[in-house]
């Protein structure tokens, strides 16, 4: 079901929080917190004391990121800002001024939204959108399940209703892109792509079906023309009977242990799909009482199937 903004929407509030943004480089000396009706705004000024911009009001995340960065308790932050701001302003103010040093201040809408390290790496919204957008427009079957964007976070999910599964009763995932982003220090640029849920699916089913106290190994290995991804866990092994028929939906091994973990034997024949999606394979590659080691074989130079 497809949740919060349509892409369109979110395409247009990304290009209008773009052009409504501004960063700036000060010295933390030269900030100052002033209290206006009882709530703290934030002067950004320069070497000759002069405002960079008008007085801001301050973002919950960018409070938060100043107390973390002056070493103030958050409980204690968050008194002082609900009951006593002048007190707030005086601590902050005598703090930053102690031992001044560059800062980045990020701002929107004439908010002072996060504050944050001069060496922070900015990856905005607008540039991730530039480059991923296209793409996902050439994809095949692929539909916005899922898009979202706030002053600290954006959420684009993207899925293909061809792959689906059921990873517990009731949780139906369904492959595809995970695109997210913070502008304001909460989380690093991430895309987890199908190859993730690949991964993800073989890891999980060996952790699932091990031993008590076994481990699991997974390992990548370049060959001429095609990635080799191996899985390996020291569980009880698969039958050699059973070996071709893990890879069909809802097929169970031991149903009791199936049963216990919960799940729809649906994972490995995601894991099928996804690898046939992008023109590889799954097998499994040794197994024994000893353990199961399952290959997945990617090409490193052909295109997904449509």
């Amino acid at each position: 079901m497809k949740t919060g903004r349509t892409i369109q929407e979110m395409a247009s509030e990304i290009m209008r929080q773009s052009k409504a943004k501004e960063d700036y480089l000060v010295n933390t000396g030269s900030l100052f917190m002033e209290v206006w009706d009882g709530h703290p705004m934030l002067h950004l000024r320069d070497a000759a004391g002069e405002d960079l911009a008008d007085p801001l009001d301050i973002q919950s995340t960018a409070h938060r990121q100043i107390g973390d960065y002056l070493e103030i308790p958050r409980k204690y932050y968050r008194r002082m800002l609900s009951e006593d701001a002048g007190l707030l302003a005086y601590n902050v103010n005598r703090w930053l001024q102690r031992n001044p040093e560059q800062r980045m201040i990020r701002t929107m809408d004439g908010r002072a939204r996060a504050f944050l390290s001069n060496r922070y790496r900015r990856i905005d919204n607008l540039d991730i959108a530039t480059i991923t957008l296209p793409i996902i427009g050439e994809m095949k079957e692929a539909v916005y399940a899922s898009c979202e964007l706030t002053e600290d976070y954006m959420y684009i999910k993207v899925v293909n209703p061809r792959l689906t599964a059921e990873v517990v009763p009731g949780d139906v995932v369904q492959g595809g892109v995970i695109i997210t982003n913070s502008e304001t220090g909460q989380g690093s640029v991430c895309v987890q792509p199908l190859i993730y849920r690949l991964v993800f699916n073989l890891a999980e089913n060996a952790i699932k079906y091990n031993h008590s106290g076994g481990s699991v190994r997974v390992s990548v290995a370049q060959e001429p023309k095609k990635l080799l991804l191996r899985v390996s866990d020291t569980g009880c092994g698969i039958p050699e009977v059973y070996q071709r028929s893990i890879f069909q939906p809802f097929f169970r091994v031991d149903k009791s242990r199936s049963r216990e973990y919960g799940g729809a034997g649906l994972g490995l024949s995601l894991v099928w799909e996804i690898a046939d999606l992008h023109g590889g394979s799954v097998w499994v590659e040794k197994s024994s009482e000893k353990g199961t080691t399952i290959a997945v074989g990617l090409p490193t130079q052909q295109s997904t199937k449509p």
